[in-house]
């Protein structure tokens, strides 16, 4: 169960990668008579307003498997210019009537496994020129991951809680350069590279507040039916998380979060 409200508490730093991941983006998109977008794992809605922002002309579908982010998303819809609609990213493969110039996600891929398996079926679907562009998280041996996978291993949580996968759902800059860069008849040109993003974050346990939005949904989703298991579970990752990421004197906490970029461009 996704928290739309809890997502947007740190939407500022969230949306700076979106905005860098589009600075990369050709301005130049096909599509007649106007460029159509795909934005997968649009959550609630930002990623397509910015997209709207930038081709003002285009139409935008956003795609997403949450019911409730896409009823955040649906105060965002725009007929005829951006509208949203259910898929699950490891099944979803683009309509060949749509004839999409961009398909584009932001820090959404992570969550679907064997995500680089799609990848020839999109870019195949792309005509030349056409786009895929994506950033992911890239921080999965950061202390939020590791003491999260401890503590879901300990005596205490591991039947109740199981053990995260222990494999990492994301790729380095150079592994997605060499999966994309052969795909289509003629190949891509691929700019692919890394980010790490220093997040200077006030409040007391705001490493833990971020981590509710996102890495922490499976274990809430686990526990919601029992408040109290939550708290106590919370409590431990928030006493871990404080010696981890420790405030400085001003208050603020020092938060890095390492992210990995893709464009590619269909030859």
């Amino acid at each position: 169960m996704w928290d739309p409200e809890q997502y947007l508490r740190h939407s500022g730093p969230r949306l700076r990668p979106l905005l860098d991941l589009l600075a990369h983006v050709p301005d130049d998109l096909p599509g007649s008579p106007r460029p159509r977008i795909a934005d997968l794992g649009c959550g609630p809605g930002g990623p397509g307003e910015a997209l709207a922002a930038r081709w003002p002309g285009a139409h935008i579908t956003g795609y997403d498997s949450s019911p409730q982010m896409l009823a955040e998303a649906a105060a965002h819809t725009r007929p005829g210019r951006l509208d949203f609609a259910h898929a699950d990213l490891a099944h979803w493969r683009p309509d060949p009537d749509e004839r999409f110039g961009l398909l584009f996600s932001n820090a959404a891929l992570h969550w679907v496994p064997g995500h680089p398996e799609a990848f020839a079926d999109w870019i195949g679907a792309l005509p030349a020129g056409g786009v895929l562009a994506f950033q992911v998280p890239g921080n999965f041996d950061a202390p939020t991951h590791t003491l999260l996978t401890e503590l879901r291993g300990s005596p205490r949580w591991r039947d109740r809680l199981g053990e995260p996968a222990r494999t990492h759902p994301v790729l380095d800059p150079a592994g997605y350069a060499a999966l994309l860069a052969p795909l289509g008849p003629r190949g891509c040109d691929v700019d692919a590279w890394e980010t790490t993003y220093l997040h200077r974050l006030p409040g007391p346990d705001p490493v833990l507040d971020w981590t509710k939005g996102s890495t922490l949904r499976p274990v809430l989703a686990r526990l919601k039916d029992d408040p109290a298991a939550r708290d106590a579970f919370l409590a431990e990752y928030a006493a871990a998380l404080r010696d981890a990421y420790p405030p400085g004197p001003d208050g603020v906490t020092a938060f890095p979060f390492r992210r990995v970029f893709v464009v590619a461009v269909r030859r």
